[in-house]
């Protein structure tokens, strides 16, 4: 029997994802995606978000914290995370990923209220460059505490910075000058052109940890590793490896030269940063 094809349009509207009605995997496969959408857009209405911190060590000295980098996590109604694979990629061009940006930036600035030596790192689209509530929310609270943009970096994955260059180097320029500093995720991951690269004048370069893994037995890795590294060196950029997991690893970083290291070797992401735990906890 010759199966028939729907078309199950997505929540949001980003498209057409074609189901064949008599697979049933394909269906499990598909419900499932549209329940998670559904907590993740409930559970978005109800601000009911967290962020993780993780530590970004100075290689030379992993005792010393140079920077957290905040990383949202989206609860579902019995408290438990959403696992981001299971949905970020489909909303990055949706409004609810705005609105997940948005959070993430009320969330990490009101950290940085409290907690006043706290510098902190917050992941940002670029497609929530031009989103009015994202902007509201950054200027309400530097207009409170004009002091926090000194400690504030926006991070923006290299993908998502070529998508606008000409945006996104504009929008660096206006917060650089408000003192705010910005940092290029996954560098080598995504397609820089490089004739974009001397415009955007970011402050940190944050290598892709599919480089770093392994690097101390990996030639191929050690080999571009380097090489993405005197591309930071070279327009004087702060250079952080990403994904360091074991003590080979950080060790030959070390002996390259970068500036800071962050992967599970140093720190887990956590709900209860060393801030929050309690003296007798």
């Amino acid at each position: 029997m010759q199966q028939r094809n729907a078309n199950i349009r997505h929540p949001e509207g980003t498209g057409v994802m074609p189901v064949q009605l008599g697979n049933p995997l394909a269906m499990a496969v598909a419900n499932r995606d549209t329940q998670t959408l559904e907590m993740v857009r409930a559970s978005v209405r109800h601000k009911n978000v967290m962020l993780a911190y993780q530590p970004v060590v100075q290689a030379q000295d992993p005792q010393r914290i140079a920077f957290f980098e905040a990383l949202i996590r989206v609860l579902d109604d019995t408290q438990r995370v959403i696992p981001a694979r299971e949905f970020i990629t489909v909303i990055e061009e949706t409004e609810l990923g705005r609105d997940i940006d948005c959070l993430a930036l009320r969330k990490g600035l009101t950290a940085m209220v409290k907690v006043p030596n706290l510098r902190l790192s917050i992941n940002m689209s670029a497609r929530s460059i031009a989103y009015q509530p994202w902007m509201r929310v950054l200027n309400r609270f530097l207009k409170q505490d004009p002091s926090l943009a000194k400690r504030l970096i926006l991070e923006i994955t290299e993908r998502s910075t070529m998508l606008v260059p000409e945006l996104v180097a504009r929008f660096m320029n206006d917060l650089q000058a408000r003192g705010i500093s910005f940092a290029l995720d996954d560098f080598g991951a995504g397609h820089t052109a490089f004739r974009h690269f001397k415009q955007f004048h970011f402050d940190i370069l944050k290598i892709d940890g599919q480089f770093i893994r392994n690097i101390a037995h990996d030639p191929d890795n050690q080999v571009i590793t380097q090489a993405l590294v005197a591309i930071g060196q070279q327009f004087d950029m702060f250079t952080v490896a990403e994904c360091v997991e074991t003590p080979a690893e950080a060790a030959w970083l070390q002996t390259l030269g970068i500036d800071c290291l962050q992967g599970y070797h140093f720190g887990a992401p956590t709900l209860t940063p060393p801030w929050k735990v309690r003296p007798n906890s």
